[in-house]
């Protein structure tokens, strides 16, 4: 595998240094351009799902509410009192619309009708849909009355105020985004270059699609994008840190990436399979060794700085002989070996790490059959629960809730994403436990109760948590790396003269 990762290694950096010399020159405006994977596919916070339209958008739209380093609700547009357990009273701070309208209590209103109206089909719908109703008090002042108390409330509203005047126009927010956040729209032009205009001092910012990571780190040497972040294998971030005009810079982050087991599966529903496949792991070895030490461990969907985590989870660490015991207490042998099917994307570096993993798994004695597939037929499948075992990651989880949505039996797909069919009523009865409490203090309870239970069954087999890498060249300064991988950096990076 080391002689594999130089090779490979060597045929990216001769294929760098052959491609740079035909690259063209770097554009002569004062604009930064930030190179991305993907485009995002909606400007409209009431529809956006994606990692990089909800990245961008926090640029264009404010929120009600914001997330601190330990993810409790802070305010962002506006600041709360709670009532009483079902009545909470949000405070406006005076703010424009780049077109220059108010923001006032009115717009809040209108965007959130918006989503709950069952006829525009919002995705974000479902989180919202405790709330009863909105009363505006004054042009500063909204009132929500929720059907049932919810501690987690104010940390629901993390989504961008829109203006009433265009929401009742049908305006096309998709593509011509309007909203009070530190940039403003100026133009999407042939789907792969996106322009912004910082507020406060005019700074035009680029997004340019570049989505092989060999073109993007081509374009950053030559000078035709000034930074990026992330989606790039480990060669070609210690090929950057070689480069003497470019930097990089990483940064803790709470990406959760995990292995995922169909429960109805004869083999995969084994918790002694599940078990023997954790002990087989050498995470500590993946993530030194592959991924550059850019990952920590990980043992539950939330990171251990969360208010809601249990932290004292044990780390199951690597112990062949116990993989083995608990296989054959399960009734394998070599002559009845454990036969999975892990199935995976076909990104070129998730696949790499599949591969490692079906190698230290086989060293348990246990054989996988690796299964590539194009992301949609790949999501798609996961979804529909045609898998033994996969890996997939949690991007940008911030409320404890998620474990109703991923591991109560009331969560299959299509009404939530419990795509392993994990039906246990000792989960149930925790998450709703978790739901009653009455302060985030008895929420916290419950839940670090329920991560226990979940370590302890392993419908998920935790691997760690990803590492943000900001990339970009030595004249960039003042780029701070959010935990959820957010491009909020932007709005204080500039260029050194």
């Amino acid at each position: 595998m080391q002689l594999k990762t130089y090779i490979l290694s060597r045929l990216v950096v001769a294929g760098l240094i052959l491609l740079t010399l035909s690259c063209s020159q770097a554009p002569e405006d004062n604009t930064l351009r930030f190179g991305l994977t993907s485009m995002p596919v909606t400007l409209d916070p009431r529809f956006a799902t994606d990692a990089a339209s909800s990245r961008i958008n926090r640029l264009l739209y404010q929120r009600l509410v914001d997330f601190d380093e330990a993810y409790r609700p802070v305010p962002a547009l506006a600041s709360w009192q709670v009532l009483s357990a079902k009545h909470y009273r949000f405070f406006i701070s005076a703010e424009r619309f780049s077109n220059g309208e108010k923001l006032t209590a009115d717009d809040v209103k209108a965007t959130f009708s918006y989503i709950l109206n069952e006829k525009n089909a919002s995705p974000h719908r479902i989180t919202l849909s405790n709330i009863e109703r909105m009363e505006a008090v004054d042009d500063r002042t909204i009132d929500f009355y929720l059907s049932k108390p919810d501690p987690l409330f104010p940390g629901r509203l993390g989504i961008g105020i829109l203006p009433t005047s265009l929401i009742e126009q049908e305006h096309a927010f998709n593509r011509q985004p309007v909203g009070s956040g530190p940039f403003k729209f100026m133009d999407w032009t042939e789907g792969s270059h996106l322009r912004l205009q910082r507020r406060r001092d005019q700074q035009m910012i680029e997004f340019v699609k570049a989505h092989d990571p060999t073109v993007r780190v081509l374009k950053l040497m030559s000078g035709e994008i000034d930074m990026l972040q992330n989606d790039l294998p480990p060669e070609l971030i210690e090929y950057c840190r070689a480069q003497e005009d470019i930097q990089v810079v990483s940064g803790s982050g709470s990406n959760y990436a995990y292995l995922g087991f169909n429960m109805n599966d004869e083999v995969a529903g084994d918790l002694a399979v599940r078990k023997a496949v954790a002990y087989a792991l050498d995470r500590d070895a993946i993530i030194r060794y592959v991924m550059g030490d850019a990952a920590r461990l990980a043992t539950s969907l939330l990171p251990p700085d969360h208010w809601s985590s249990e932290s004292g989870l044990p780390i199951i660490r690597r112990d062949l002989q116990q993989a083995r015991r608990l296989l054959e207490e399960a009734g394998y042998d070599d002559s009845n070996p454990v036969h999975l099917v892990y199935k995976t994307s076909s990104d070129p570096f998730r696949l790499r790490l599949a591969t490692i993993i079906q190698q230290q798994l086989a060293e348990a004695g246990i054989r996988v059959t690796l299964k590539s597939y194009d992301w949609g037929t790949f999501y798609g499948d996961i979804k529909a629960g045609r898998f033994q075992m996969y890996s997939l990651i949690w991007v940008g989880i911030k409320l404890p809730d998620i474990y109703r949505y991923v591991f109560h039996s009331n969560a299959i797909p299509p009404a939530g994403a419990n795509r392993g069919r994990f039906i246990s009523p000792v989960a149930d009865r925790l998450i709703e436990s978790a739901e009653a409490g009455q302060s985030l203090q008895e929420q916290a309870q419950q839940y670090r109760k329920l991560q226990d239970f979940i370590q302890q069954q392993l419908p998920y087999v935790s691997l760690w948590y990803e590492d943000h890498i900001f990339v970009a060249r030595r004249n960039i300064s003042g780029y701070n790396i959010a935990r959820d991988g957010n491009y909020d950096g932007l709005a204080d990076v500039h260029r050194i003269k």
